[in-house]
């Protein structure tokens, strides 16, 4: 009897892989064989290619910009160069089931799976959907939704609401070892700061430069996206990293506070391990406004501070780590009322239910 396969897909942003990488090993240790489609130089490739028991498959995809720009003409011809190289992968490989956590790589395996008759559920993170996700939610079966708000704008008779997937692994995490990999000590909180898996340039600049400043009270985790490491600056209490895996946990085990873009998955992850968070969420003008969303919603919650990135300024940002601290307990309080549920087992469940 053939084992059962299912099919992953998602990329662009780590954002849009997370939610994968939390449910592959589910699928792996149920015996299942597993591939997924990801674009030819995406983070995806990155994070996905190397994983035991996963292959790896590249297609095609154009970017789906909101502005205009020349590479527009060009990408619905890369687009459909996808949908045809995804036809054949899923023709191929004949997944029972293939799971999608959005992206622009996503939307032609979704349209290939609807010409394969292959069954597609479609995990939507933010707040309202993003562009790719409207145009391959017409070719899903189902839509799952992590902000109870989202529903409203999801189409009837797909949607339903599944909450957030937290990567199990994030609460094995050991605070020594991640206190150890900084060189820090035991003696002064920890402060993480985050700008996204490309890192936030105004983010970094601000924290780097205001160090002299917040060094004396806190000792600086600094994850500051793929080629954003600042050699020269070197000073004790501050490490840089262009982008964790396998210590992360480590680190986070470690950390007291966070400042951070205002990407779902990330957040989500930060309130099920109960760490105070300052956002400052991508602006509209780099952005369709979903960052500032979520954020609204976890502010509205009392799960955390926000600040925008148009008001972001040096010393607004040392005063709004300053009120973060002292929020401490209050946001502690709040985040004990969310339950972090058994999402991951009924994300798992609601997939096999859809498996050909």
């Amino acid at each position: 009897m053939r084992k059962k396969r299912i099919l992953f897909t998602g990329g662009g942003t780590a954002g849009h892989v997370i939610v994968n990488l939390a449910l592959i090993p589910e699928f792996k240790k149920q015996g299942y064989e597993i591939d997924y489609i990801g674009s030819h130089n995406g983070i995806e490739r990155q994070l996905i290619e190397d994983i035991d028991g996963v292959s790896y498959h590249a297609i095609s995809t154009g970017k789906l910009r909101r502005y205009m720009s020349k590479e527009n003409l060009k990408d619905p011809f890369k687009v459909m160069k996808g949908t045809v190289q995804a036809w054949n992968i899923i023709r191929k490989r004949k997944p029972n089931v293939i799971f999608s956590k959005g992206g622009f790589v996503s939307v032609p395996v979704v349209a290939a799976s609807w010409m394969n008759r292959i069954p597609a559920i479609i995990h939507e993170s933010d707040y309202t959907p993003g562009l790719a996700n409207k145009l391959a939610s017409r070719f899903a079966k189902k839509i799952l939704a992590t902000f109870p708000e989202t529903m409203e704008y999801l189409p009837e008779g797909k949607k339903e609401y599944i909450g957030a997937v937290i990567r199990e692994e994030l609460f094995a995490g050991n605070k020594q070892k991640g206190l150890e990999v900084c060189g820090f000590t035991a003696s002064k909180p920890v402060l993480m700061v985050m700008g996204g898996s490309m890192g936030s340039k105004k983010i970094n600049d601000s924290i780097r430069n205001q160090l002299d400043e917040l060094l004396p009270k806190m000792q600086i985790i600094h994850i500051c996206g793929k080629g954003n490491v600042e050699e020269s600056v070197k000073q004790p209490g501050y490490a840089q990293f262009e982008y964790v895996r396998d210590e992360l946990k480590d680190l986070f085990a470690a950390t007291d506070f966070i400042v951070s873009r205002a990407g779902s998955n990330a957040i989500f992850e930060f309130l099920a391990l109960r760490k105070p968070m300052l956002l400052i969420p991508l602006s509209r003008q780099a952005s369709r406004g979903d960052q500032i969303l979520n954020a609204d919603s976890f502010v509205k919650r009392g799960y955390a501070r926000k600040l925008e990135e148009e008001d972001l300024t040096e010393d607004r940002l040392v005063t709004e780590v300053d009120k973060l601290i002292s929020s401490k307990e209050e946001i502690l309080r709040n985040m004990e009322n969310y339950q972090s549920q058994q999402v991951k087992d009924k994300v798992v469940q609601l997939i096999q239910s859809y498996e050909r």
